[in-house]
């Protein structure tokens, strides 16, 4: 398998201004990353505006939903405003799609929209990856997925996969999961780019803000694959390591640490 080419990308959804959104998005281009992520959640922003917003102040950086919760949006909606993004972006959209994240069936209520089973969130997520692939300019599909049947869909269908493991998870529990997917995709393994996402990044897990927790819903625990602690070396051989070990290529950091991140995306691109 060939080494793929580490890729970042910062992952915000909100911003007191719209000024402030803008110097977010500069930043991150500033600093290097290469994707701007929004999530999907009625506490952040509408991530199709602020995705259109973010793109207009900038020239290289993509952006991207992290991830849209199926169940909010009828696939050909996702398809249209797809399409408009990745049109005004200049093709530097990338579609991320999930089942829904644990707590997201009251967002589905407030929108007026019906959460449904788990066999009906995956076929959701099948329909608007085939009404988004018939597009004239389809973006990249990237599916968040941590168990069995969703690894099958994502190992199938996705370009990108992001690991959705809980940020306390362990590296014996992404070697677990990375496993699944590989056995569900076999040949295609090889064409998938691996993401995982990151919470936090301090000099020692003490130094993690207490509202981290309160953010994620549970505390920094030292191993906890979401955590990346010690100098920005430290942490680089950590995910040069997982790139060897585990094909993940495409690390994700919370926006409150892009900063702090930074040094460690710099070595790694050396």
């Amino acid at each position: 398998m060939t080494e793929r080419e580490f890729r970042f990308g910062v992952v915000a959804g909100r911003a007191a201004s719209g000024d402030e959104w803008a110097a977010t998005a500069r930043r991150a281009e500033e600093l290097g990353y290469d994707t701007l992520l929004i999530p999907d959640t009625l506490n952040t922003m509408a991530p199709f505006p602020a995705l259109a917003a973010a793109a207009a102040v900038t020239t290289r950086l993509h952006v991207g939903t992290y991830v849209l919760s199926a169940p909010n949006r009828a696939p050909g909606l996702v398809a249209w405003e797809a399409s408009t993004l990745q049109l005004i972006s200049g093709g530097r959209f990338e579609l991320g799609i999930g089942g829904g994240r644990p707590g997201a069936e009251s967002d589905a209520a407030a929108l007026g929209r019906d959460f449904g089973t788990p066999a009906e969130r995956l076929a959701r997520v099948a329909e608007t990856i085939d009404a988004v692939r018939e597009l004239e300019k389809p973006p990249s599909v990237l599916v968040a997925a941590s168990r069995p049947r969703m690894l099958g869909l994502a190992a199938e269908r996705a370009d990108t996969v992001a690991l959705g493991l809980a940020p306390r998870s362990t590296e014996t529990d992404l070697a677990r999961t990375v496993e699944t997917l590989r056995s569900a995709a076999g040949d295609r393994f090889a064409h998938l780019e691996l993401h995982l996402n990151v919470a936090a990044v301090a000099p020692t897990l003490a130094d993690v803000p207490p509202w981290v927790s309160r953010m994620i819903g549970s505390a920094p625990v030292e191993g906890g694959i979401a955590f990346l602690t010690g100098s920005a070396e430290r942490i680089a051989d950590v995910l040069a390591r997982r790139r060897d070990e585990f094909d993940i290529s495409y690390v994700g950091v919370s926006g409150f640490f892009m900063e702090q991140f930074a040094p460690v995306m710099e070595l790694l691109r050396r």
